[in-house]
């Protein structure tokens, strides 16, 4: 047992994660541990090191330019960790030909090669589904709406509700729920520890769902950003429009990496106000998870962080001898 001799406003632990397929990824520092429940219920755990682009370059301590690296970093970690987690519910245990010709071709690389060949087409898909389709929705106004202003305010808006779109219809299908479900187990297995309680599925249990740091909030900062980024673009042609666009992404995505991270450090008024709209999507973005679920996200927490020591260290615990 554990005795609090003090307790504090929530405190960065450093942490941070992601749901996959029927479990949790959990990353601190370089070392990375994915859970997973599989089909007999039985929870595997990897545990592996993820350095990413631009390893210990002096780039990722520059503010607005680490958040494009981190970004891209992220990306590749969680199609790792997805593709990780599906392949306990694969029906061919053996790979598919595609598997096998990649491996064969790369000298047994072919899953990495994959990860990175799904990450760059997701953010083409994401580039085309959220940049360049309010554009082109927002342009056939252009007859009516005269104010450049105006028309930035409503390419901003169509790309709020296309992404609000998308994230209702996926929440309709059982996979994403659950998805949902082990993306709060992951929120609240953070928040417990960063809100000074012992990591037991009870003191998970009653922790929140939302969280700062969150993805979901870090795509909302992206929305806005964008409108105000966006509002400086004033030429004439069709193609410099759609080109700048694109080209500002990485700056967008370097000022949304500074505010999420801003909002995950600091407690206080100003912090919660910005992190606000965040949580509001987050309310689609998680669900509440079950025991199970929670037991599956403590042990990828268990796997890389050292929880019993941030509690001794950030709010004065002391723990019996027979705790370690």
């Amino acid at each position: 047992m554990a005795n609090k001799t003090s307790r504090r406003k929530k405190k960065y632990s450093g942490i941070g994660g992601q749901a996959v397929l029927e479990g949790v990824m959990m990353k601190n520092k370089e070392k990375y541990a994915v859970a997973v429940r599989k089909p007999s219920g039985e929870i595997a755990v990897e545990v592996e090191n993820f350095q990413g682009m631009m390893h210990g370059s002096r780039l990722l301590e520059i503010p607005f330019i680490r958040g494009v690296f981190n970004f891209i970093n992220s990306l590749v970690l969680g199609t790792r960790s997805l593709n990780y987690s599906a392949s306990f519910y694969e029906e061919d245990e053996e790979g598919t030909m595609v598997d096998k010709a990649l491996d064969k071709v790369s000298g047994g690389r072919g899953e990495k090669m994959i990860s990175l060949l799904v990450t760059l087409i997701s953010i083409v898909l994401a580039l085309g589904l959220f940049v360049l389709l309010p554009y082109f929705i927002s342009s056939y106004f252009e007859g009516f709406i005269r104010n450049h202003s105006l028309l930035m305010i409503l390419e901003g808006l169509i790309r709020i509700a296309i992404f609000l779109g998308y994230v209702v219809a996926i929440s309709m299908m059982k996979d994403i729920r659950r998805l949902y479900q082990y993306h709060g187990a992951e929120h609240k297995c953070i928040n417990c520890i960063e809100g000074g309680r012992e990591l037991t599925v009870e003191n998970v249990m009653r922790a929140s769902r939302f969280h700062k740091r969150c993805g979901t909030s870090f795509i909302f900062f992206v929305l806005i950003v964008s409108i105000v980024l966006f509002f400086f673009i004033r030429v004439d042609n069709v193609l410099y429009r759609i080109l700048l666009r694109i080209a500002l992404m990485p700056v967008v995505a370097g000022i949304s990496y500074e505010l999420i991270r801003l909002a995950g450090k600091y407690d206080n008024l100003f912090v919660n106000l910005l992190s606000a709209p965040g949580f509001l999507f987050q309310k689609l973005t998680t669900k509440e998870p079950d025991e199970e679920m929670v037991e599956v996200a403590i042990a990828s927490v268990n796997a890389v962080f050292d929880w019993k020591e941030y509690l001794a260290e950030t709010f004065d615990y002391v723990w019996d001898e027979d705790e370690g």
